[in-house]
């Protein structure tokens, strides 16, 4: 997507905070806990987070006595990092930053979750990696990933915060342009599936590289990833599934029903607005972080309340927005039932579960 809003008004004071989510920090003590076992990391190494959030992972690292550094341009966020005791580098990661970091210490394990596509200039990153990298250091990175996002239906995963949506044969294209090779990568659950990809320094020393690169390669283009032709299809789809919502919400509310929102999430609003949904339709939204109490959603403008919203004026439906996190969410909110209410989920298509 073309930079609309910039990255400083997105990133400077950020509203997502990553330990909210218990499933996900679960998912990074189990990535910590495989990286330092393969890679062998020890109190002798240095691990850098670019875009480290709220510390959710790098806590994990410092927890075994390694050493750590997260680089988070959000003064917001990065100030949680710091009260956890992770050392936090307010700004944005580029070639220029890693060039003043590098003068320094480079790491051994370098990381980026969720954020490849949220950078304007990749390039400038993925160059600002390759000089931050240790010799014989490992990058890795999750992103999510363009097939499963097609395959998933997941449209509202598409708004100005994410610049690009990424195919496996992009990024490694991307990373050979920089001297970087690509030499395992795994399916990852999170965000509605997610590439893992292991790099290194491309050249003699570089480490073998696994079937799994070729597998995924191979399959992204045996169904047409790489031809313009397959995407309209995505296209339609979108459009069905707006209709299917929009029915559903409208028969909830004729039938005099009550639907609240889960989440006030990115992608939530997305959705939201592309189906001109409105409090009309959805009463309220409730979430986890307090940061968000008291606000509206962008466009749609409705309410965000407490979780504690839902017992109160027990809901028919609740919306559950971030559908990557259903079976977290439908855990924690399942005394709903006690009253019949139910929950709904959007994404790929509309769901309802009891």
């Amino acid at each position: 997507l073309q930079e609309y809003v910039s990255a400083e008004s997105i990133y400077s004071e950020y509203a997502y905070f990553s330990s909210f989510s218990d499933s996900y920090v679960e998912h990074a003590r189990q990535y910590a806990n495989m990286a330092i076992e393969r890679f062998g990391l020890g109190t002798n190494d240095y691990v850098v987070e670019i875009a480290s959030n709220d510390g959710y992972l790098l806590q994990h690292f410092a927890a075994r006595g390694i050493p750590v550094l997260g680089i988070e341009p959000a003064a917001n966020v990065a100030e949680a990092a710091r009260q956890k005791g992770i050392e936090t580098l307010v700004r944005f990661f580029g070639e220029q930053a890693a060039r003043e970091l590098a003068s320094g210490r480079r790491a051994s394990l370098l990381i980026g979750n969720n954020v490849l596509a949220h950078v304007p200039n990749i390039n400038d990153f993925v160059a600002g990696m390759k000089l931050l990298l240790a010799e014989d250091g490992v990058i890795t990175m999750e992103f999510q990933h363009l097939r499963r996002m097609v395959e998933g239906n997941q449209f509202d995963t598409i708004y100005h915060e994410h610049f690009s949506y990424l195919s496996f044969f992009v990024v490694e294209k991307l990373f050979a342009e920089h001297g970087l090779v690509i030499f395992d990568v795994e399916e990852v659950p999170t965000h509605g599936g997610s590439l893992r990809i292991f790099a290194c320094h491309a050249g003699p020393s570089a480490r073998a590289v696994s079937t799994e690169v070729e597998r995924v390669r191979g399959e992204e283009d045996q169904l047409g990833y790489r031809r313009l032709e397959m995407y309209p299809k995505f296209g339609a789809r979108v459009e069905e599934t707006k209709r299917s919502i929009l029915e559903f919400l409208i028969r909830a509310k004729r039938d005099g029903q009550m639907v609240a929102a889960y989440g006030a999430p990115g992608k939530g609003n997305t959705l939201l607005n592309y189906c001109g949904i409105r409090s009309d339709l959805i009463d309220y939204s409730v979430d986890r972080n307090p940061y968000k109490h008291g606000k509206f959603l962008p466009g749609s403008h409705i309410p965000i309340f407490p979780t504690t919203r839902i017992a109160e004026t027990r809901p028919d439906w609740v919306v559950v927005m971030p559908w990557n996190l259903k079976a977290e969410i439908i855990d924690q909110l399942a005394y709903i039932r006690e009253w019949g209410g139910r929950f709904v989920v959007f994404i790929p298509d509309v769901e309802t579960f009891s």
